[in-house]
């Protein structure tokens, strides 16, 4: 006899992507909206928090409505609606929150309190309909940099973290400081493809095994300071590409380190980062070296609801439901992560 199917509606407003998708069974999306704020804030040269939090009430009923008619079901199809509590900007997760909350409350349906981190990991799942824990996860994005030792859809273990910068906000500082607009990390990777790797940086890695970023940046900055004052001028293809490679290989040679360390052969990736093409070049040779290497959909390595709604399937299997008190909470991290001070 079959089993009936789950149905969840995901919505994500952590930062400046507003969206919202229909999911099945944590694995199939039947719709996936995104309504970017890329344009809006690259006058800027980053996110203004106030300004996104702003667009988010104006886009997110369009959003959820059009989530709904794509996947063509209506809410009362729905059996669950998983929001993103955390992390992200405080204004903007408070709109997608209190959205969330009014919809279950006039619905009756259930709601489920995602965190965001954690559904960078499921994005994998909406990828690879075979993909089962346990698994090394790289996580990699714009606020979160971890080895992630998954050990089954609702339990972590963080191996190694960042000690103060993660690896999609130095992307983005060494953007800006080489004069490429928002959001940097694409115009570094395209760079980077076109250059060599000339500048010599040292390693991310600490000696603890967690990683640093803030002394790569600082190098980069100073490298182009000192071709400036001797009146140089620094080849910004081959800074992007020396940059990558210091930025990349550590993190990739630390998630074998774990896959070796607990006899693992299964390596993911999750978050912005993950659309790096040199990233997922360096990952995808591990195949040759008999790792099987699970790389998301370009379309679901950045902030997506679809994502949301497939961790939110995990959390309604084991009956973890929040309830209209959920509040959002800006610096949630994935459990087992530490804050480093």
């Amino acid at each position: 006899m079959k089993t009936k199917d789950i149905y969840i509606l995901g919505i994500e407003s952590s930062c400046d992507e507003t969206s919202a998708a229909v999911v099945v069974n944590g694995r199939q999306i039947l719709s996936n909206v995104v309504n970017s704020q890329i344009d809006i804030h690259k006058r800027y040269g980053g996110v203004v928090p106030e300004i996104a939090g702003r667009n988010h009430v104006e886009a997110i009923d369009s959003v959820v409505d059009e989530a709904l008619r794509q996947a063509n079901v209506t809410l009362s199809d729905i059996d669950a609606v998983a929001v993103t509590y955390g992390a992200g900007l405080v204004g903007a997760l408070f709109v997608g929150v209190s959205y969330a909350k009014g919809l279950c409350q006039a619905s009756g349906l259930p709601l489920v309190a995602v965190n965001h981190i954690e559904g960078h990991i499921c994005a994998n799942y909406l990828t690879y309909s075979n993909l089962q824990p346990p698994y090394i996860c790289l996580l990699t994005s714009g606020g979160n940099t971890a080895i992630v030792k998954v050990n089954d859809y609702d339990n972590y273990d963080v191996l190694a973290s960042t000690v103060d910068d993660a690896v999609g906000e130095a992307f983005d500082k060494v953007a800006r400081i080489v004069g490429l607009p928002y959001p940097g990390g694409v115009h570094v990777d395209a760079l980077a493809q076109k250059g060599h790797c000339t500048y010599k940086f040292h390693d991310v890695v600490t000696t603890n095994g967690n990683f640093s970023y803030s002394g790569l940046k600082t190098a980069v900055l100073n490298t182009v300071h000192n071709a400036e004052q001797r009146g140089e001028k620094v080849n910004t293809s081959d800074l992007c590409c020396s940059f990558t490679v210091a930025a990349i290989d550590g993190l990739v040679r630390r998630a074998v380190q774990e896959c070796q360390r607990h006899n693992l052969n299964k390596i993911a990736v999750a978050g912005g980062v993950g659309a790096n093409s040199y990233l997922r070049q360096q990952l995808s040779q591990l195949t040759n070296q008999g790792y099987e290497v699970y790389l998301p959909k370009l379309s679901l390595c950045g902030d997506n609801g679809a994502m949301i709604a497939s961790r939110g399937y995990w959390q309604y299997l084991s009956g973890n439901f929040a309830d209209l008190t959920l509040t959002a909470c800006p610096t949630l991290k994935l459990r087992g992560q530490k804050p480093h001070r």
